[in-house]
């Protein structure tokens, strides 16, 4: 078994404090990414939204998520002694190898499982921990204004769908 990541909170502040941790270095990455795409102020002024900053602050935190990648009986070992936790699993469960992130505030794991493509994998479970479960916890009433808002405009590209983490 083998761990990947550095967030791993175990209480709800905890993952608060790592959220907005990330916030400065979204600013920064945003910051420096206009800049080499030769932004000037007023271009930089119109483009560079709060919805921007905050989709980089999602990405940053959620491709931080600790996750865990060993075999399936290692999984199942883990399961069971977490028997109070509901288990989303994605993926075909006749697949050897298994990635998994643990929230022990929701008591819940999330899991996908692959045979080769071990990074991306851990990507598609980092994505859909924060999609499914970290979105709602930390955002809360905000992620549900910004649903209400993209529902009232008509059909356009969500954050989820920006950044895959629903899928």
């Amino acid at each position: 078994m083998e761990t990947h990541g550095t967030i791993a909170p175990a209480s709800l502040d905890e993952a608060e404090a790592a959220f907005d941790r990330v916030g400065p270095t979204a600013q920064v990455v945003v910051r420096e990414t206009a800049k080499a795409m030769e932004f000037d102020r007023e271009e930089y002024r119109e483009r560079v939204t709060g919805d921007v900053i905050e989709t980089v602050r999602n990405a940053l935190f959620a491709e931080s998520l600790s996750v865990t990648v060993g075999t399936r009986d290692e999984f199942d070992d883990w399961r069971a002694a977490h028997e109070g936790y509901e288990v989303v699993e994605l993926g075909n469960p006749d697949v050897d190898r298994v990635a998994w992130h643990a929230v022990p505030f929701a008591e819940t794991v999330l899991a996908t499982t692959f045979q080769n493509e071990e990074d991306a994998a851990v990507s598609t479970l980092r994505r859909n921990a924060f999609g499914r479960v970290y979105r709602d916890a930390l955002l809360g009433e905000e992620a549900e204004r910004d649903e209400a808002a993209a529902a009232d405009d008509g059909p356009a590209e969500t954050e989820s769908d920006a950044t895959g983490a629903d899928r």
